[in-house]
C-alpha cells in the first residue's frame, strides 16, 4: 500500500435505514492531501484532472452488468 498509516483513517457510522427500518452501516475513508501526490490523484495536479473523452455507452452499460453480477 502506498500510504503510510498516518497518512489515512477510517470510521463507521450505523444506523436504521428511514425506508426499511434496517440496520446500515456506512464506512467512511480519509486521505491526507499530500498522501495523494505521489500517485498523481490530487485535485490540483494536472494529473488528477479528466483530459479525454468519456468512454462510450455500452462501456458504462457493461461496468454496471459486471458490478451487478457480482454483488458489488
Amino acid at each position: 500500500m502506498p500510504f503510510t498509516a498516518g497518512d489515512w483513517c477510517w470510521g463507521l457510522a450505523c444506523g436504521r435505514d428511514p425506508v426499511s427500518g434496517r440496520w446500515r452501516g456506512w464506512y467512511g475513508l480519509r486521505v491526507r492531501g499530500e498522501a495523494l501526490w505521489a500517485l498523481g490523484l490530487h485535485p490540483e495536479q494536472p494529473t488528477a484532472v479528466v483530459s479525454g473523452d468519456s468512454p462510450p455507452g455500452w462501456w458504462h452499460a457493461a461496468g454496471e452488468r459486471y458490478a451487478t453480477r457480482w454483488g458489488a
